[in-house]
Parts: C-alpha cells; sequence; structure tokens
C-alpha cells in the first residue's frame, strides 16, 4: 500500500513539473530572452481571406479596418474672416554718409521721410543702431621695423590683437600681412579660430622691404567688388620701399576703389625718442614726416580716420573709435499704407528732408560749406500673400 502511495506521489510531482517546463518553454517563445535585440519579422505565410494579419502585414478584406468615424464638411459663414498672415511693420536699415564715406550721425528723426511706390508712409520708430563690420586688418610685418623682440614688433602684434578682440561674432574679417608683397592669412570669415591661427603666424619676418603702396591698392582693388559697408584698417609705418606703384598711382587706386581706410601709425614714440637723442638726420626725419602724412592723405581721402599713438594705453580708445565708425546706421520702422496682401515688389524710398519746408534737407559743415551727402537703404520688399 505504502509503495503505490509513494509511487502516486512521483508520478503528480512529475506531471507538475513537466507542465511548468512547457508554461516555461511557450513563455520563452513568445518573449525571447531579455536584452535581446529585436529580430526582422518573418514573411507572412499565406492565409485564407479574413484572417488576422501577421506582423506588417495588410488586411485582405475591410473587414478588417477599424471603423472610422466620418464627418460632413462643416461650412464657414461668409460673416467670418479668414485667418490671413499679416506683417504689420516694414523695417529699413539706412546708411547716411557723406561725399568721403564717412558716417554722418545724430540727424533728427523728424528729418527723415520713406516713400513706399512713391507715397509717403508714416514711420512709427527710428533711431541710430550698429551693423556688422566687413573689414580686412592690413599689417605691416617686415624686418624693416617688425625684426623678432623689437619695440615696434611687439607694439605691431599688440595694436593686432587687440583690434580683433573688439570685434563682434557678426563681423567679417580678413587678415592680411605685407613685406615685400602681401599674403592673404585670413580670407574674410567670421570664425575666430581662423582670424586666431592667422595671427599665429605673425612671428618672425621674411623680408625687409615694405611695399605698402603695393599691398593697399591690392587689398581694395579685391574689397571693390563687396556690397555694403567696407573698410581696411592699415597698422603701418607709414614707409614704402619697393613698390611698383609710386604715390600718385595706389592713391587713385584707393580713391576710386570705394574702400574706407583706417590707419594706425606705428613706431611714433621709438621715432621720438631717435630724434630726441639725436640719433637721425634731417632727411630720415623727411621720411618719416612724408610717411604719416601718407596714411593721413589715404584715410582722409576715404572718409576714414588715422591715428598716431605714442603710449599702450591709446589702442583702446582708438578701437572704440573705429568700432563706431565701421558699424553705425540707423534702423527705421514704418506701417506700410498700402494693406493689400498680393505678392508684389514695393519699392522703397529713404529721403532727407527740412520738416518746416519739406524740401530736402541742406546740410552743412565747417565755415557754412555745404555737405554733399548719400542715403543707401535696401531698395524695396516683398508684400506678403493671405493664407486661407
Amino acid at each position: 500500500m505504502y509503495n503505490v502511495r509513494q509511487a502516486l506521489h512521483r508520478a503528480v510531482l512529475l506531471a507538475g513539473a513537466t507542465g511548468l517546463l512547457i508554461s516555461a518553454m511557450a513563455y520563452g517563445q513568445a518573449q525571447g530572452p531579455i536584452g535581446d535585440v529585436p529580430r526582422r519579422p518573418l514573411p507572412d505565410s499565406p492565409r485564407r481571406p479574413g484572417t488576422i494579419p501577421g506582423p506588417g502585414g495588410v488586411p485582405d478584406s475591410p473587414t478588417d479596418r477599424p471603423p472610422v468615424e466620418v464627418r460632413a464638411p462643416q461650412r464657414v459663414p461668409e460673416t467670418q474672416p479668414l485667418f490671413t498672415a499679416d506683417a504689420n511693420a516694414v523695417t529699413v536699415d539706412i546708411a547716411v554718409v557723406d561725399s568721403k564715406g564717412q558716417f554722418i550721425p545724430n540727424i533728427p528723426p523728424a528729418n527723415f521721410q520713406i516713400f513706399e511706390d512713391e507715397v509717403p508712409q508714416k514711420i512709427i520708430s527710428i533711431g541710430q543702431t550698429q551693423a556688422p563690420a566687413t573689414v580686412a586688418l592690413l599689417i605691416e610685418f617686415s624686418n624693416r621695423w617688425q625684426q623678432y623682440w623689437s619695440e615696434t614688433w611687439y607694439q605691431t602684434l599688440t595694436a593686432t590683437y587687440g583690434f580683433v578682440e573688439t570685434l563682434r561674432p557678426e563681423d567679417w574679417v580678413a587678415v592680411i600681412a605685407y613685406d615685400l608683397r602681401p599674403e592673404i592669412l585670413a580670407d574674410f570669415t567670421q570664425n575666430r579660430s581662423e582670424i586666431g591661427g592667422a595671427l599665429q603666424r605673425l612671428r618672425i619676418a621674411a623680408y625687409s622691404e615694405s611695399n605698402l603702396f603695393d599691398a593697399l591698392a591690392d587689398t581694395v582693388q579685391r574689397m571693390s567688388g563687396i556690397e555694403g559697408r567696407k573698410s581696411v584698417v592699415l597698422l603701418s609705418s607709414g614707409e614704402d620701399t619697393f613698390s611698383r606703384l609710386n604715390f600718385k598711382q595706389a592713391r587713385k587706386i584707393v580713391q576710386e576703389a570705394g574702400v574706407t581706410v583706417h590707419s594706425i601709425g606705428l613706431g611714433q614714440m621709438l621715432k621720438e625718442r631717435l630724434d630726441a637723442y639725436g640719433y637721425v638726420g634731417g632727411i630720415t626725419r623727411i621720411g618719416w614726416l612724408q610717411a604719416d602724412n601718407q596714411l593721413r592723405t589715404f584715410s582722409k581721402e576715404t572718409g576714414g580716420f588715422s591715428f598716431f599713438p605714442r603710449f599702450y594705453g591709446q589702442f583702446p580708445t582708438i578701437f572704440q573709435s573705429l568700432n563706431y565708425l565701421m558699424r553705425n546706421q540707423y534702423t527705421a520702422v514704418y506701417v506700410p499704407s498700402n494693406t493689400k496682401r498680393d505678392g508684389t515688389f514695393r519699392k522703397i524710398t529713404v529721403r532727407l528732408i527740412d520738416p518746416r519746408t519739406n524740401q530736402e534737407m541742406r546740410m552743412t559743415g565747417k565755415n557754412n560749406k555745404r555737405v554733399k551727402y548719400e542715403i543707401k537703404a535696401r531698395n524695396g520688399y516683398t508684400a506678403p500673400r493671405e493664407v486661407e
């Protein structure tokens, strides 16, 4: 009797274990191992119409699709307005420069008048703002004045790095160094890493020649095709030793290029020290005066400014002045009187008037001499279209 009960007990345990094993195998086949990468589903085998499709399958019968609720189209009342994209204001950037290309600041807002398709517009706001600068940094780097570890070498690098640090991320900058010939170290870029890499090459000069006229003429000619305001910041002693062009030829090219030249004369303190200690003769002294005069001429005739610092503490003020001169403009905002949204082109014209007489504004300078000016602004915009 005992053997029968023991045998029955073993049979029950064996059946239970077999059931658990079968369940575990079924669960493992349905779920797969934990952490296993999902596998691509196998192609579906042929099935009868109306059966449930496998993974990725498409029902063969409309009965396989879930019901979709279909609504009747609603009629929009005629009194209800349609949604439209509306541009409420137009912004115009304006640059007012004199005949030399120099920016004219502090013009009263009442003197500005804007026309759209020859119709006067109401200006809701106007003020002086700043725009990105496009500038070529032209650096004299020769053994004549920039010998390794000399005073002028250190001054040149201090001025170069100091000016670059004042630039903004949106400014476009090119770095050009010249001795016997100009070399573009970095073409126009907004990448400060590229500009820094170009400045790292200014360590040891290769030649003793300093061909200012050729380098400046080549730079302004390259920049003449750039639209908008552009400037050259020239760091130089002002001397020229071996250029193909003479001063008169270079001066004419610079005048016709339409590029503003701002110059910074290098070595001023060193020149004064050598002159004071009696190390300089009359011919050398005259040559230095002529070099400074050449820098002044290039800047003056292109609407730029020339600086001749003697102390390192003057550089921050110079760089601040250059940033003001290169990037200032006026920004006006007006609401168009033509409210049509037809996608047509609207022509914009900007004038400076005397609000008392509604006539063209007359500017005068020193000795009550009339100043000729030019207004630069975009010529128009495209009106938006309605969105229904």
